[in-house]
């Protein structure tokens, strides 16, 4: 009998989390994307936008009074203190809204992997809620090209790699790695296999 597992998918900021999410979801994962939650956290009206506003200021603001995701990375990639605040009132409410969603997947027997992907996942000491971890690594050169791409100035994007664990870190720490530095055959390739070995595991016999 096949077990439902928890899969958590992590890595250094533009490492290529999304894309495999991705690959995975067309594979047939459930995928969570944490990111995509804290935005909700962070809409107009929510309790998490007023205590952010409270927080931070009406700087961070936009036109139409919608939080400037840029403004704020600024302030809080370049302030440990403030960044603290941030990831106080945004991460407790994302846990919960993943949690949620990770028990509605157990409970439908036709789930066989459910995968969050949280760029934070060590940071905020979410390990042990999942059966395998996955980290995503590629070289700085790679991550800081990426960044510059998306519009990113160098002091920006060295103030967002230094604000995380070392990609090696989590690395180290996972049950299975991705080194996406080569092409993209390169990485649906390890995408696929890994995916598989996860997989595999749902019907291992259990001790």
């Amino acid at each position: 009998m096949k077990r439902f597992l928890k899969v958590g998918l992590t890595g250094g900021i533009a490492t290529g989390k999304s894309t495999i999410a991705a690959l995975w979801s067309a594979r047939g994962a459930v995928v969570i994307e944490s990111d995509e939650l804290a935005r909700r956290t962070l809409e107009l009206g929510t309790d998490s936008y007023r205590e952010v506003v409270q927080a931070f200021g009406q700087s961070i603001l936009n036109n139409d009074g919608t939080i400037n995701r840029t403004a704020l990375g600024d302030i809080v990639f370049s302030d440990a203190k403030k960044r603290q605040i941030l990831n106080h009132i945004v991460h407790p409410r994302v846990r919960q809204m993943w949690s949620q969603r990770l028990r509605e997947c157990a409970a439908d027997t036709g789930t066989e992997v459910a995968v969050v992907a949280i760029p934070l996942l060590y940071e905020v000491g979410a390990e042990n809620e999942f059966d395998q971890i996955v980290a995503v690594g590629c070289s700085e050169t790679t991550q800081r090209a990426r960044l510059v791409s998306k519009g990113l100035t160098e002091t920006q994007v060295v103030a967002r790699i230094r604000a995380q664990m070392p990609v090696a870190t989590k690395m180290d720490r996972a049950n299975f790695v991705i080194w996406n530095d080569g092409s993209r055959d390169v990485l649906e390739q390890q995408t696929e296999i890994i995916l598989n070995r996860i997989k595999e595991t749902a019907h291992a016999p259990q001790a």
